[in-house]
């Protein structure tokens, strides 16, 4: 049974809310500096003062009381960092930390050039930003909000679609000017095609008739942004998602092979970009602010 009026220790406030960020006794106790003994024994008592389980699983996800109770001790703790005077200064313990791993060319393409917005929205919110190219196994996993391409079906991690996107082959003016006209998907037949495994051509293919095999020869590339550099070089022929491509396409480094129906009849990309969290972190309002504000900036 709670115990009417009596305030719960700080030290057990700080473990339960270590502990629902982290979702690990052992990251948390890190932290805290504390044995993870002492972390369990904290939310424990804790759990005793207020009369209500906190965590509902063994992976620390929170019962519904949980949910409501930790976004009264963040708001209690927040209230708690405001020091006299402390306002506008370097450092101030009121500012939030979030960290967002984005796919490099997806950051270039759509999200840098919209981040002022948020930044001025939000001045109390530090952000930062971590490469990620889960292909490569190159992940933030420290990460609170990540930024995926893929199929959408991540068991692991709560998504939301935030953009799809088409494709279609786009090179340098050079490049069409030496190599062209283009005027049917055959024209492409011998041509040298820029490989990237995140954007495979049979799509294209596909979507335009042709039984040819996915390219086994030619340059290839892990990063999007890599290859419309290269073909912005003159390289080959890069099969290019449009709203990543942008702005290539705006300052005229790559352009579409034709103006005929064939080649402007762009190709749905059969993935989408995704951005994911594990599940708890929307319970943190700087997370579930710049979440509103991606998917409404780039809707």
């Amino acid at each position: 049974m709670a115990t009417a009026g009596r305030i719960p220790p700080i030290q057990c406030l700080l473990t339960f809310e270590a502990l629902a960020r982290l979702r690990s006794v052992t990251q948390a106790s890190e932290e805290l500096c504390v044995t993870p003994s002492a972390v369990s024994h904290r939310v424990k008592q804790l759990e005793q003062i207020i009369g209500t389980r906190l965590f509902g699983r063994a992976d620390f996800s929170l019962t519904t009381e949980g949910s409501e109770y930790l976004a009264h001790v963040r708001e209690g703790l927040a209230t708690l960092q405001k020091f006299p005077g402390a306002a506008g200064t370097s450092g101030t313990p009121g500012k939030r930390k979030l960290r967002l791993a984005v796919t490099p060319t997806f950051a270039r393409s759509i999200l840098i050039p919209r981040l002022r917005q948020f930044t001025e929205a939000y001045p109390e919110i530090d952000l930062t930003l971590q490469v990620s190219i889960p292909l490569l196994d190159v992940v933030a996993e420290d990460a609170d909000l990540i930024v995926r391409f893929g199929t959408g079906r991540y068991a692991d991690l709560e998504h939301v679609c935030l953009i799809r996107d088409e494709v279609t082959p786009l090179a340098s003016p050079a490049f069409v000017r030496e190599h062209g006209p283009f005027e049917s998907p055959e024209d492409l037949e011998g041509e040298s095609l820029l490989r990237s495994p995140l954007e495979p051509w049979r799509t294209w293919f596909a979507a335009k008739h042709l039984d040819w095999p996915e390219p086994a020869d030619g340059s290839q590339f892990n990063d999007i942004g890599l290859m419309c550099d290269s073909a912005a070089a003159g390289m080959g022929i890069a099969l290019v998602r449009l709203k990543l491509g942008a702005p290539w396409l705006e300052n005229g480094s790559l352009v579409r092979l034709g103006n005929n129906a064939v080649f402007s009849s762009n190709v749905p990309s059969p993935h989408a970009h995704y951005l994911c969290w594990r599940t708890g972190t929307m319970d943190r309002w700087e997370c579930a602010a710049f979440a509103d504000w991606l998917r409404k900036s780039i809707a």
